[in-house]
């Protein structure tokens, strides 16, 4: 049985604890000994998941501060889907890499936690501290690599930025306190819609710096810079978990805080959101088409999802909240198997990102081809992929809220997106591979990674009904 106080923790006390077993069976493994280090973290993960599911339905809450709504259920469980399919997809790369294994899958916990507890919290000094607990540990796998020049400047650069983006947040934080005299998201809620403080200065001052630090962590137009160059520089396995559980984690507190707390000011962020899922859709999709690197075309293209997201957050109404929540776990599925072969395709002396090395893929690795063709087509939106029913969904919420201009610009920007996913599919079957090495077979735990992907891909673009129905049931406990 669960102990009342300690209900909606229990998930994250269950990785916290794997990621301390983690790094103490590193500290005292022996030299040159082999220890299933990714297996002691997806012991971890699949108890917060076997916890996760049992608190369905009972919307249990810890300390005031943290809920275990059916929302944060359902984001969570997208997080720890990430989580599994990242720790499958590492077990090749890291021994490969000769990566430290115990230190990465630490951090892989560790990030899963700040995650989790930012889809949780109600509160906003709690969902900093997640932010931060969150980024601290992404930061550090950005820079995983440290012998590389290019993996330590991605991290810089994340790190500089993530701290600046953080200040604005907590300085948000403050000036909310400030007028409201709480933290609470409901309390804030209750004073807003109380007092009509739609037009307040000081409210306003909050909410534009509040929304600077969600702007970041989904790498939204005009705060995006940082995404390509930390991309990049991370290892692919670690881009593909950015690029995803950041992504669920961050949305999922952007719409806790805006369609519950800051709902009765829609009125006054509605507009900025309108220009910032605009441009970030549009920027996403043209800069993406000019690059040849896989890893930066994949960026450009998160920050493109990124707008299709914001669409959800700014259509407001049921349909709107429930894309978002489907929109992740298709979106999550689909990233991590692309970064997932571009990672498996790269040897520890070369990424093997850039589009040339992809040149006759399929007369070399059929498999493997076939399976990168199924996610590009999946993030271009075709039919019958998991991508498709996502963007369907997402605009036809911006449709239903008289949002038409947005959404016209979300199904051209998704049109000429086509162009840089069918160019890496030409590569592969079309194009003659030159005179450079032939990368290594995928096998073992990494290939049922990659399998699984898939299956995520087929089953939510054929049989979408049953999670778009759990999507539908979850936003109506927070909203």
């Amino acid at each position: 049985m669960f102990s009342n106080a300690f209900d909606a923790v229990i998930p994250v006390i269950c990785l916290a604890l794997a990621g301390l077993v983690v790094m103490l069976a590193e500290a005292f493994r022996g030299k040159g000994e082999r220890m299933p280090l990714g297996g002691l973290a997806l012991i971890g993960l699949v108890g917060a998941a076997a916890a996760s599911v049992l608190l369905w339905n009972r919307n249990a809450t810890s300390f005031g501060v943290m809920t275990a709504d059916n929302f944060s259920i359902f984001v969570n469980l997208v997080i720890i889907m990430v989580g599994i399919l990242t720790v499958a997809i590492s077990s090749q790369t890291v021994e490969r890499d000769g990566l430290p294994a115990g230190e990465y899958y630490a951090m892989l916990l560790f990030a899963i936690v700040g995650m989790m507890l930012m889809a949780q919290a109600t509160d906003l000094l709690l969902i900093f501290l997640a932010l931060e607990t969150m980024s601290i540990a992404v930061y550090i796998l950005t820079g995983f690599r440290r012998d590389q020049v290019q993996s330590t400047e991605g991290a810089f650069k994340y790190f500089l930025l993530g701290a600046f983006a953080s200040s604005f947040f907590l300085y948000g934080v403050a000036f909310i306190y400030g007028v409201t005299g709480s933290t609470g998201l409901d309390r804030v809620g209750s004073v807003i819609a109380a007092q009509s403080m739609s037009g307040n200065v000081m409210i306003l001052l909050g909410v534009g710096l509040m929304l600077v630090g969600f702007a970041f962590k989904i790498a939204a137009v005009p705060f995006h810079m940082w995404s390509p160059d930390a991309y990049e520089g991370a290892p692919a396995v670690v881009t593909g978990f950015m690029s995803t559980g950041v992504k669920a984690a961050a949305i999922a507190a952007f719409a806790r805080v805006f369609l519950s707390a800051l709902e009765p000011m829609i009125t006054d962020w509605a507009p900025i959101i309108w220009g910032m899922a605009a441009a970030t859709m549009v920027v996403g999709t043209v800069v993406g088409v000019a690059q040849t690197s896989l890893k930066r075309m994949l960026a450009y293209s998160s920050i493109a999802h990124g707008g299709y997201l914001l669409l959800g957050i700014i259509a407001g109404s049921d349909v709107g909240k429930a894309a978002i929540l489907y929109y992740l776990a298709a979106y999550a599925v689909t990233n991590l198997g692309a970064f997932g072969i571009i990672a498996l395709l790269g040897t520890r002396a070369r990424a093997n990102d850039d589009l040339r090395d992809y040149a006759g893929l399929a007369q070399s690795h059929p498999g493997v081809a076939a399976l990168m063709t199924f996610f590009l087509l999946s993030l271009g939106g075709f039919p019958p992929t998991a991508g498709f029913i996502a963007k369907w969904y997402v605009f036809s919420a911006a449709v239903g809220a008289g949002y038409y201009g947005l959404a016209v610009i979300g199904v051209l920007s998704s049109v000429v997106s086509v162009f840089f996913y069918l160019r890496v599919v030409v590569m592969m079957y079309m194009s003659e591979r030159d005179a450079r090495p032939v990368p290594a077979p995928v096998a073992g735990v990494a290939l049922a990674g990659l399998a699984l992907s898939l299956a995520g891909v087929l089953y939510l673009g054929i049989l979408p009904a049953r999670v778009l129905d759990w999507a539908q049931a979850s936003v109506s406990t927070i909203f």
